[in-house]
């Protein structure tokens, strides 16, 4: 059963029955244009999971399926997504408990597995057999496997920025790359014109589908620490999906009764790309994009972010913060993780960099969000 209500406009509060947002080849607001939240029965979704076995069994992406759009559980495309641990090294920080939620160990290196999963299997409801999206190389990649996995055609819109690791992997599964001579933000106009285009194509990207999915990183932090609430979390920001979608995963742990408080969530940015960090200090209600921005974090190199507006509702409704750090720092951050054990790319070590900078107390989770052979910058 599908426990989905309505999509709600960031930006103006529209709301839309999911009829007519399934209909879109663009899944956006139809009056201004902005990104959309899913809003659900959360009386029906109370009955399914306040059970011993959902509370007792393992953590794992589909297990919060009741807070997906999904229509037909048994075809959903998965690959074991989900389920990545959380470590804890006494060694990286010294004023509370640290917990590193790696999600370098999804199936293709990153987070974006979760998503992927989501959005590969609506693409199969919506009857579509090509998929489309723009990447700064591990969403890409996390699409191209799930596509290649339901046997689906996928082609990839490409910014300037991206390393030769992540165009390799993308590559290896089969997609078609698309090299496209300008930013994130004119890869994504690309691959939007391209679905209109193409009818019988299905928008992929951070689009309210891959929020959904994405959500279900904040479930499983709570699942892991027995159902309480870490004081902070840390999130990389790049579009902003990642930071709305564990706000929102909390926000509906306590609307379904699992828990009874949200958590302060930061969202840390790299100097040369941070609007939402800007928008934050200066206590502004829309993203000024950042043309162009050069940063050796390309995974968040994302000027204009699609979740900009999102992210900062996450950052503000949880009293948490938005904090810059510069790439030296993020690298920094990168080497000391490996040091431990812990080996992600300069993207993923943003948010234990932020933490090093804030001296946050308490119990702090830190998102690692993707694996360190994803990008090697300055390494041997």
């Amino acid at each position: 059963m599908v426990y989905v209500t309505h999509f709600r406009c960031f930006r103006c509060a529209s709301r839309y029955k999911p009829a007519e947002i399934e209909k879109l080849p663009i899944p956006r607001c139809k009056k201004c244009g902005s990104a959309l939240d899913a809003e659900y029965d959360y009386n029906s979704i109370r009955k399914v999971i306040l059970r011993d076995d959902f509370m007792r069994d393992k953590p794992g992406h589909w297990k919060y399926w009741s807070f997906m759009p999904v229509r037909d559980l048994s075809k959903i495309i998965t690959m074991g997504e989900g389920g990545t641990p959380m470590l804890e090294n006494k060694n990286l920080w010294k004023r509370g408990r640290l917990l590193i939620k790696y999600e370098a160990a999804n199936p293709t290196g990153s987070f974006k597995d979760r998503g992927s999963s989501l959005e590969i299997t609506k693409a199969l409801e919506f009857g579509k057999r090509k998929v489309a999206l723009a990447s700064t190389g591990n969403m890409g990649a996390s699409v191209a496997a799930y596509a290649a996995y339901a046997g689906l055609e996928c082609k990839v819109f490409i910014p300037d920025i991206v390393g030769k690791e992540k165009l390799t992997q993308i590559k290896a599964y089969g997609a078609k790359t698309i090299m496209v001579d300008g930013d994130y933000s004119v890869a994504m106009k690309e691959a939007e014109d391209f679905v209109v285009s193409n009818p019988d194509s299905f928008l992929t990207g951070d689009y309210p589908w891959r929020s959904e999915g994405t959500k279900t990183v904040g479930f499983e932090i709570a699942d892991q620490l027995y159902w309480r609430v870490p004081d902070n979390v840390v999130v990389p920001v790049g579009n902003g999906t990642l930071i709305w979608s564990i706000f929102e995963a909390f926000r509906e742990l306590s609307l379904v009764g699992i828990t009874d408080r949200i958590p302060h969530i930061t969202g840390v940015q790299v100097e040369n790309c941070d609007p939402v960090v800007h928008a934050w200090e200066n206590e502004l209600g829309e993203i000024m994009p950042v043309k162009d921005p050069q940063t050796v974090a390309t995974a968040i190199a994302c000027g204009d972010p699609i979740d900009g507006i999102a992210a900062l509702n996450a950052i503000r409704e949880s009293g948490g913060e938005a904090v810059r750090v510069s790439d030296t720092e993020a690298l920094s951050a990168r080497n000391i993780l490996a040091a431990n054990g812990i080996f992600v790319e300069p993207s993923g070590a943003v948010a234990y960099a932020g933490i090093m900078k804030k001296k946050l107390e308490g119990t702090t989770v830190a998102l690692a969000t993707g694996h360190g052979l994803k990008d090697t910058y300055g390494l041997g």
